[in-house]
């Protein structure tokens, strides 16, 4: 098992040092650079990463018996940020969400505006406080702004204009762990869906240091643009065309959902896009088993995923989705540090059944 997470510079769990590492600006359309690092570490693993022409960047695992079914895992590269929907002539921008983002979500304070040739720096702005009624007001996007303090002629040297994404500014990401040492929880914006990604990167490469060979042919996927729409996946699908696709995201904790923050990943069973495969269900709860651990099963109105969305779109035949448990979802998520290598576990017992390496 891995050493407990600590907090500070150095000390983390290895997963929460490689979120790390990939914490570069990755909002929907505009995933290159992470699409690059991720590349660089799966060729640095000694595998071939190949980059489709959505931008997808996936890794083929042959099969002993290459006329078996071919099982596609993905997590998603896209985080949810704003976009810029126009510069006035004093540089401040109006924005919209990219994604489920809502701005109460953001608060005010420093984002990162990804120009096309230089990031700019500007704030998160929301107007003042000393209106009468303020304290009841809802924030909209329509109250969003981002003060630059450059002019409109300055942006547009940079590449700001509209299309533009923002995120969050690094300083404001994190992580921070936090809580009981011999237990701890650890809060990021946002943990969705580099976990994912982080995971099925850990996976990667346990399948190659215990010289694992699977029975069936195996697609590593990371996706672009779920957050708004799976386009993404869907163009994977249409070019591997799996008959199982296992998304590898997060449980989000919304009212009333049966979940808790105790180690145990959760297992997606229906959402607002489709139902899930319920034999992969069991056999993904049967693999946590053998893990050492559990799933939390449950069902969301009010979600979907990239394998929901392309079982809608594309009719794949059997989906499922799996991740770690997080409140504060499409926020400040936090979850339990033991439930990422409690993922890694069970994704690796579904995948072997079990089998030793060799």
């Amino acid at each position: 098992m891995s050493p407990p997470a600590r907090s500070g510079a150095s000390g983390y769990h290895p997963a929460l040092q490689l979120f790390e590492e990939l914490l570069v600006p990755s909002p929907s359309g505009r995933e290159w650079d992470l699409a690059a690092r991720l590349r660089e570490k799966i060729e640095v693993m000694g595998r071939e990463a190949q980059t489709d022409a959505a931008g997808n960047v996936f890794v083929k695992l042959g099969g002993s018996n290459p006329e078996a079914p071919l099982v596609c895992l993905a997590a998603h590269m896209d985080e949810i940020g704003m976009v810029v929907t126009r510069v006035e002539e004093d540089g401040t921008l109006k924005v919209d969400r990219s994604g489920g983002l809502r701005p109460w979500k953001l608060g005010e304070g420093p984002v990162d505006v990804l120009g096309d040739r230089e990031t700019v720096v500007g704030v998160l702005s929301m107007g003042s406080t000393h209106v009468a009624g303020s304290e009841a007001r809802a924030i909209r996007w329509d109250d969003c702004r981002i003060l630059t303090g450059l002019s409109a002629e300055a942006l547009a040297k940079v590449g700001v204009r509209p299309g533009t994404c923002a995120v969050p500014a690094r300083s404001r990401r994190g992580p921070v762990v936090f809580g009981d040492p011999a237990d701890p929880l650890a809060g990021a914006w946002t943990f969705d869906d580099r976990i994912g990604v982080v995971t099925l990167l850990r996976l990667l490469e346990r399948l190659k240091t215990l010289d694992i060979e699977l029975a069936y042919p195996l697609v590593v996927a990371f996706t672009v643009s779920e957050e708004v729409g799976g386009h993404g996946a869907k163009a994977l699908v249409r070019k591997l065309d799996p008959e199982v696709f296992i998304a590898v995201d997060g449980a989000p904790m919304p009212p009333g959902a049966p979940l808790a923050l105790d180690g145990r990943p959760g297992v997606w069973a229906k959402d607002r896009t489709a139902p899930y495969d319920q034999r992969l269900v069991q056999e993904l709860m049967a693999a946590a088993e053998r893990a050492g651990t559990g799933l939390q099963p449950v069902v969301y109105d009010g979600a979907a995923s990239d394998a929901s969305m392309v079982a809608a779109a594309l009719g794949v035949p059997r989906i499922a989705c799996v991740g770690q448990v997080r409140a504060n979802s499409h926020g400040y998520e936090v979850l339990r540090v033991r439930v990422l290598d409690h993922l890694l576990d069970t994704l690796y017992q579904y995948l072997t059944g079990g089998q030793a390496p060799g």
